[in-house]
Order: C-alpha cells, then sequence, then structure tokens
C-alpha cells in the first residue's frame, strides 16, 4: 500500500556515525535547496539510527526533494527516502488537526500551559527563517572557474559544501583552508558555470546567522 504524500519525508539508511548536529546541518543543506524547511527530526536512540525526518512547508517541495534525492550518496550510504505515515506534529498543528488526535490525551495539560505552548513555537519560526535569501550585492573580481567563499560558519565541513554545490553542473571540488573556518574555495569546470552556482547560492544561510559570501577568486 502506497503512503499518501504528505510534507514530511522520512530518510533511513543514513551513515549512523554522524553525529546528531552535524547530520541535522547537513541534511538542511541538503534539502533546503527544494523549499523552505519548518523542522528537522534526527534522534541517536537505538530505535531511531540512521533515520530521520524533514518537514517542509510545501508538500511540492517535499515531493521534489524526494524524487531528486532518492538514493543519494549521503556520507557515502545512498539514501532511502519516503513519505511520512502521517503528518508530523508541526505540519498537524497548523493544519489544526494535530488537536484532533490529541484531545484525549492533552486536555487538562493544554488548558494548565496555553503560556508554555505558545512560547514554544518561535523556535520552529527561526528554524524556517534559515532558508530566506537575501541577497545583498558583493563586490566582485573578473570571471574564474574557481569561487572564493566567505563568512562560513565554524561548522562547515567539506560534505556540506559539495551537497550544496555538486547541484551544478561543471562541479569538481570543494578545498577548505586549513585553519580559517570561514572561507573556502569552490571549482568548476568553466567560468560560466562557477558563474550559475554563484548567483544561485549568494547569501545561502547554513547557518541562521551566516549568509554565505561568494565572488570569484583572484586568478
Amino acid at each position: 500500500m502506497d503512503i499518501r504524500p504528505n510534507h514530511t519525508i522520512y530518510i533511513n539508511n543514513i551513515n549512523d556515525k554522524v553525529k546528531k548536529e552535524e547530520l541535522k546541518r547537513s541534511l538542511y543543506a541538503l534539502f533546503s535547496q527544494f523549499g523552505q524547511i519548518i523542522d528537522i527530526v534526527a534522534m541517536k536512540t537505538m530505535k531511531m539510527r540512521g533515520q530521520a525526518f524533514v518537514v517542509f512547508k510545501e508538500l511540492a517541495a517535499a515531493t521534489n526533494a524526494l524524487r531528486q534525492l532518492q538514493g543519494f550518496p549521503f556520507y557515502n550510504k545512498p539514501m532511502r527516502i519516503q513519505y511520512a505515515k502521517t503528518d508530523s506534529e508541526v505540519i498537524a498543528k497548523v493544519k489544526g488537526t494535530y488537536g484532533d488526535k490529541e484531545k484525549k490525551k492533552d486536555k487538562k495539560k493544554k488548558a494548565q500551559e496555553p503560556a508554555a505552548n505558545l512560547t514554544k513555537k518561535p523556535a520552529l519560526v527561526s528554524f524556517s527563517l534559515q532558508t530566506s535569501i537575501q541577497v545583498r550585492p558583493v563586490p566582485d573580481n573578473p570571471p574564474n572557474y574557481i569561487l572564493f567563499l566567505s563568512n562560513l560558519p565554524e561548522e562547515t565541513n567539506e560534505m556540506m559544501l559539495s551537497m550544496l554545490f555538486n547541484q551544478f553542473p561543471g562541479f569538481k571540488e570543494v578545498r577548505l583552508v586549513p585553519g580559517k573556518h570561514d572561507i573556502s574555495f569552490v571549482e568548476f569546470e568553466s567560468d560560466a558555470q562557477a558563474g550559475v552556482a554563484k548567483d544561485a547560492l549568494q547569501g545561502f544561510r547554513i547557518t541562521a546567522t551566516c549568509a554565505m559570501k561568494i565572488t570569484y577568486a583572484k586568478k
């Protein structure tokens, strides 16, 4: 029986040696190209190891991500992706169906904690704001097949940047700079291919506070 499409996708066969926080950041970097992400759930319990859920705001984004990334080699293991069996709590709350499931179980608790529920919501909102790309003019050099990245967050790694840039034709490699976490170089086969990636990812936020700056590297 097919599981009906919904906003949440379920991923398994994930390399379980990856730390939880790095996994969530890498999933975010990979999946946010398809649309706004509301939440990512990854747990390291025995039952949930090697699995994660990604919640999209739009159903079309979830569908597109599932099709495009099915079998994608993520930390050297092909991802298996399907729609989650039920809407996540986040989406259920947005749709107003969450209360139907939880009324009996949570009636007393909800009556006692309306303020607590309100204070929890902004955390999800602030996470979803990470997808907003604010493009400001960045002083640039003449076209080059090598891009120079700056304003990268401390936790940036080669895997994250490779996942972001290898969706563009002509991608060759990412080169990190030893001892400097906030800059990196990305090489393409041609100036034109580098330019397409530069324009598409200018201002991309790997985290909420760091908007990536991309210029052509100096020749």
